[in-house]
This record gives structure tokens, C-alpha cells and sequence, in this order.
């Protein structure tokens, strides 16, 4: 007999040789019909796979994320087997599971695979999936896959690189490829599935090598969870930062600029300067400093700080002086310069902590098919921050940072969020630099401040930084995707690279902990994140315009200028819409650029010194006196 734990802690006794189905079955026949996979031991295998041994089981169904990664792996498959029955001469490369379903890396040849191809493809793998096939997963020589593959130079080169003896093949229906397992029971399960694009991929990323197409995939065991899938996905579509992006006139990206680096549009750099002072004056009440520092250092500076080896071959390459030898880098980070910044002062431990911040922008270089709007940029700018303070100060900092986040995502309409702790691996603690009791006060720094703040966190060993342990926050938006905002990082590396050292109350020279924080994590994807969350209706006191005046004709226009200067006076900031256009154009116009109030006026008005105005998305809200409109902005505004 052989003991199986389960997640609630229960063990129970089976004969070796016990499936994860049988122990399904032997706990309901209802959970029995919803198990598609199994975590054995930190593995994940078929619910086929003989257990032989004392074990760890997680039984997962589609609700799972692995349970939904081993079915959308299950559905590459399908994906794989139909695009061969219509072009047989294609070369399969790797198809795993993503988030959000799964691809394929296809070799097509001559041949091109495009969007009037998909509606085919998707009908043949449902009438596959109706077969009912299994997954049978099994272990084969190293000279028979090379044999089975000798046409396929991609997967060749996959097989070279495996270990005889850990080769498995995978077939169902009449379809084989090579896989490491991690699959349904059989194809019947899946019900619905849609292609939803292709895209050029190079093989193993590499741009040295062979440009594949890549096709992406969905499936789902009910045909409702697709059309709410793809339903969610239009309206995704709607939400996309880079369309809002240019519709609100907010930035733009030139060729001659360069890839990756936005131009922030006069209406983009207001909202970016209302974020910023929305910011300074939170930390200005926390004892921040604010420092500027220079757009690049002397590659030494990052030699230092071991930036450079960790950005320096696959980043900007250095920028050369008319000095032999000289050499400068774009900065990747502010971190260095502001522990420059520590070091031009004595510091004794009364002093602590410091809190440099800046708005500092840094430049990396992304791959160019990593690049995406406002998300993935190379040159971006954050909200920066690094704290030096004492061992014994590193909690209340703690707080004090989790609290600043915690407001920033309270602001701005983030209330779904997470965090994860991220510690060291008790079982390889070498890896990491510092001494025992600073990374276990730092840890429990970071666990107890997290559970004084009440927030859901989840705890991961062996995820922290060599240097120092961390707290990332995810949040999801209003369609339910997660994003990563802000990260707290506690680091013992850089004050020792650095030499930074304050007075303890010993009269002796001791290292100051550093802490790194980036409530919005960059300007740029923030913004992105922000648009996409509120599909473009910001919140009012972060909106550039918030009216615009619809003069009824060309005699109103003065008026309306008057009425424009009146509300400026106020801080309440538009524009007037003086084009010779029908009025209804006008509102037509200014919907969709979202200006949240439009003021009305013509003959009427003109005379009662009134505007009548009507509010984005929602209509008419009859005629105000001026003064009654500022009132209702200011009350409004003060609605964050």
C-alpha cells in the first residue's frame, strides 16, 4: 500500500499502481467526471499516469489554472493534427499553453496560412475532438524520435538536446507528436474552440534564425464560455490603450523617433503631470525628497551597481567621448545614481531614513516584436524611489510604502488587487548575499507588515531577488485581466556594492537597508493600464479637457470664449469647438473623444448668461447659470 496526500491534509492508502482517476473515483463519482488533470508531486501528468509511490496529489479540473493549461496543451494538439490534413508538407515545431489558450509554431514552406483558412481549421478540430480520442503518453529511444523526426529539422534539433530515456511521444486519434506530457483524458471534452490570429515567430526566438507563423489558438469545454470569451475580447478591442491612446490625442510613436519611444501629445503630458502631482503631494507629506539625476553615468556607475551585466550585451550599447576610453550608458535604472546621491553626505542613524524620489526616465532595449504601445517601451519613465534606513526601521518603512500603494490604487479605481510575497529558498540559501538574521527581519518585515495591512497575499519561496526580499501587486481590471502595478523590493546588495554606511548609535559605521518602490510601476504603463481600465473615461480630476463649449453658430463664439476664461479662473479647464459644424457633429465629436461635459450655447443662453449642458455618455442635464456649473464641477471633481 502506497499513502496519497491530498490537499486538505487527509492521507489515504491505495495499491500501487493507483491512477489520480481512481482516487477521483474513490472520493466522488462527481469530481470523478470534472478531473481532466493531476499534480503528482509537483508534477503534472495525465490522469491515466500509475502512481507507485508515498505522493502528493492535486486533482484539477477546468476551474484550475493548470487544470485549464493541460487542456489548452491538449488542444495544441487538435490545433497541430488539423492543420496537417490540409497541408501535410508543414513542419511542427512546439505548441504550448499560454494564459489565454495556446499556439502553435508552424514551418508552412511554400505554403501561407492565413485568416481565410481559420474558419476550416477550427471545424476540423471539432470534428476530431467528437472522436472521443485518448492521450496516451509513452516513453521512446532517443534514436527512434530522431528516426520519427528525420524530415523535421526542428524537432531534431528539440530531440538532441533531450536525454535518452526522458523522450515521450504523445498520440490521439492518428495523430503523434513529441510532448513531455500534461494532457486530458481524451478529446471529447473540448466543445469549442476558435484560431484567433497568426503572427511571425522566430524559431526559439532568436532573429537569427528561420521566421515560423505562429497561430494562436482557444478552446473551452462549453460553447458559452466561448462567446463570452470572444465577447470579452471585443470588448478588449474597444479598451486598447494605443487606439483610446490616439482617438483622445493623448501620444503617438514616430518611425524617425524610433520604436518604443512615445511622444507624449500636449492633452498625454497634462494627464502625466496631473498623475505626477497627484504623487508628490502624497510623498510630500511622507518626508520625501525629491532629486533629479542625469539620463545617463559612466558605465562604470552600472559596472558598479551590476546593471551592466545584467543589461549591458542585450541593451543600449555605450555611448563614446571623444575621450579614448571613455564611456557612458542611457541609464536602465535610478538606482544608482541616488545611492550616489546617499554618499555625498555623513550620515548618522538619527538621520534615517532618507527617501530620494524622482521621476526618473530609463532606457532599455526591448526586441522589437516585444514592443507593444505604452506597455512594452524602451524608454519610460518611473515613479521612483529608493529609502535608506536602519535594520530596525525597515517595518515601519515597510507600512508606510504599502500604505502609499494602497492609496495610489484606491484613487484611481483599482479595487481588486493581490500581492506576493517573494522569499528566499530555505533549501539553497547560498545563492542569496546577506547574513541570516538581516534576510529573515527583512522577511518578516514584509509578512508582518502585509498582515497588518490586511492585505491577500500569497507566499513564494525561491522567487526573491539574490539581494532582497519583495512584495509585487497584482490588480485586475474591469474586465477581469490581472496586471502587475508597483513593486516593493528590500535590498542589501547595492549599500554593500556602494559602500554606504551611516553612524549607528555605537559610534560605528553600519550599512543601511535600501528599499525600492514604484507605486505605478512606469508613467507609460500605468496610463496604458488606466485607459484600458476605465476605456478611456478617466476620472474627472485626471481628465486633460473636461468640457468643451458647442457654440450653436459663429455669433456665439464670443460668448463662449467668455465662458471659456470664467471657468479657467476656476481651474476648471476645455476648450471651445468653433468649427462652422453642425451641432450635432460637434457632440458626435466629442463622445468619442470622451471630454466629459459639453456646454451647449446659442441665443438663449447668450442672453441668461447661462450654458445647458449635456454629459458624456449619459445626456442632457438641463441649463445651469455659470456659477451653478462651476459649483456642480468643483463638487464632482472633488468625487475622485
Amino acid at each position: 500500500m502506497i499513502n496519497i496526500s491530498l490537499p486538505d491534509g487527509s492521507v489515504r492508502q491505495y495499491e500501487s499502481g493507483v491512477t489520480p482517476m481512481d482516487v477521483a473515483l474513490s472520493i466522488s463519482e462527481g469530481l470523478a467526471r470534472n478531473v481532466i488533470s493531476a499534480i503528482v508531486n509537483d508534477q503534472q501528468v495525465e490522469t491515466t499516469t500509475p502512481i507507485t509511490t508515498d505522493a502528493t496529489i492535486k486533482l484539477l479540473t477546468w476551474n484550475d489554472e493548470m487544470g485549464k493549461k493541460a487542456f489548452w496543451h491538449s488542444s495544441a494538439h487538435l490545433l497541430a493534427q488539423a492543420i496537417l490534413e490540409f497541408y501535410p508538407n508543414a513542419k511542427l515545431t512546439i505548441g504550448p499553453a499560454i494564459d489565454k489558450g495556446f499556439y502553435y509554431d508552424v514551418d508552412f514552406g511554400e505554403d501561407k496560412f492565413t485568416e481565410a483558412d481559420f474558419a476550416k481549421v477550427e471545424k476540423a478540430m471539432l470534428e476530431n475532438a467528437k472522436k472521443k480520442a485518448e492521450f496516451k503518453l509513452y516513453s521512446v529511444s532517443k534514436a527512434e524520435a530522431l528516426e520519427t523526426y528525420k524530415d523535421n529539422e526542428y524537432k531534431t534539433e528539440l530531440i538532441s538536446n533531450l536525454q535518452d530515456g526522458d523522450i515521450t511521444f504523445c498520440t490521439h486519434d492518428n495523430f503523434t507528436d513529441l510532448c513531455r506530457g500534461g494532457h486530458i483524458p481524451n478529446t471529447g471534452i473540448v466543445k469549442a474552440a476558435k484560431i484567433l490570429n497568426v503572427a511571425g515567430a522566430y524559431w526559439r526566438g532568436d532573429e537569427k534564425n528561420k521566421m515560423l507563423t505562429r497561430v494562436y489558438g482557444i478552446t473551452f469545454p462549453k460553447q458559452k464560455d466561448l462567446t463570452e470569451y470572444l465577447e470579452l475580447l471585443e470588448e478588449a478591442k474597444k479598451r486598447d490603450h494605443r487606439k483610446l491612446g490616439k482617438e483622445l490625442g493623448l501620444f503617438a510613436f514616430s518611425e524617425k523617433v524610433g520604436a518604443g519611444l512615445p511622444l507624449w501629445l500636449p492633452k498625454g503630458a497634462a494627464l502625466r503631470r496631473k498623475l505626477e502631482n497627484f504623487l508628490l503631494k502624497e510623498q510630500q507629506k511622507m518626508g520625501y525628497e525629491m532629486v533629479i539625476s542625469p539620463h545617463i553615468g559612466q558605465k562604470e556607475l552600472y559596472v558598479t551597481s551590476g546593471h551592466y551585466a545584467k543589461y549591458g550585451a542585450d541593451s543600449f550599447q555605450p555611448i563614446k567621448t571623444p575621450n579614448e576610453g571613455e564611456e557612458f550608458l542611457l541609464k536602465p535604472m535610478n538606482c544608482p545614481h541616488h545611492c550616489e546621491i546617499y554618499k555625498t553626505s555623513q550620515w548618522s542613524y538619527r538621520d534615517l531614513p532618507k527617501r530620494y524620489a524622482e521621476f526618473g526616465t530609463v532606457y532599455r532595449y526591448e526586441q522589437s516584436g516585444e514592443l507593444h504601445g505604452l506597455t512594452r517601451v524602451r524608454g519610460f519613465t518611473q515613479d521612483d524611489a529608493h529609502l535608506f534606513c536602519t535594520p530596525d526601521q525597515l517595518l515601519e518603512e515597510f507600512k508606510k510604502v504599502i500604505d502609499l500603494v494602497l492609496y495610489v490604487f484606491t484613487n484611481l479605481g483599482f479595487d481588486n488587487y493581490s500581492a506576493q510575497i517573494s522569499l528566499r529558498d530555505p533549501e539553497n540559501k547560498e545563492k542569496y548575499i546577506g547574513s541570516d538574521e538581516n534576510w529573515e527581519k527583512a522577511e518578516q518585515a514584509i509578512i508582518t507588515a502585509s498582515a497588518e495591512k490586511g492585505l491577500p497575499t500569497v507566499v513564494e519561496y525561491g522567487e526573491a531577488a539574490f539581494y532582497g526580499p519583495k512584495l509585487d501587486f497584482m490588480v485586475k481590471d474591469a474586465l477581469g485581466r490581472q496586471w502587475q502595478l508597483g513593486t516593493i523590493q528590500v535590498d542589501y546588495n547595492l549599500p554593500d556594492r556602494f559602500d554606504l554606511t551611516y553612524t549607528g548609535a555605537d559610534n560605528e559605521k553600519h550599512r543601511p537597508v535600501m528599499i525600492h518602490r514604484a507605486p505605478f510601476g512606469s508613467m507609460e504603463r500605468f496610463i496604458a493600464i488606466l485607459l484600458e481600465n476605465t476605456a478611456g473615461n478617466l476620472p474627472l480630476w485626471l481628465t486633460p479637457d473636461l468640457f468643451t463649449i458647442l457654440p450653436i453658430s459663429e455669433k456665439y463664439v464670443e460668448y463662449g470664449e467668455k465662458v471659456l476664461n470664467l471657468l479657467a479662473e476656476e481651474e476648471i479647464n476645455g476648450l471651445i469647438d468653433s468649427r462652422n459644424e453642425k451641432t450635432g457633429k460637434k457632440i458626435r465629436d466629442a463622445e468619442i473623444g470622451k471630454i466629459p461635459f459639453m456646454l451647449i450655447i446659442g441665443e438663449k443662453e447668450a442672453e441668461n448668461g447661462t450654458v445647458s449642458v449635456r454629459r458624456h455618455g449619459e445626456g442632457d442635464l438641463g441649463e445651469m447659470t455659470i456659477q451653478a456649473f462651476i459649483d456642480f464641477m468643483k463638487e464632482q471633481i472633488k468625487l475622485k
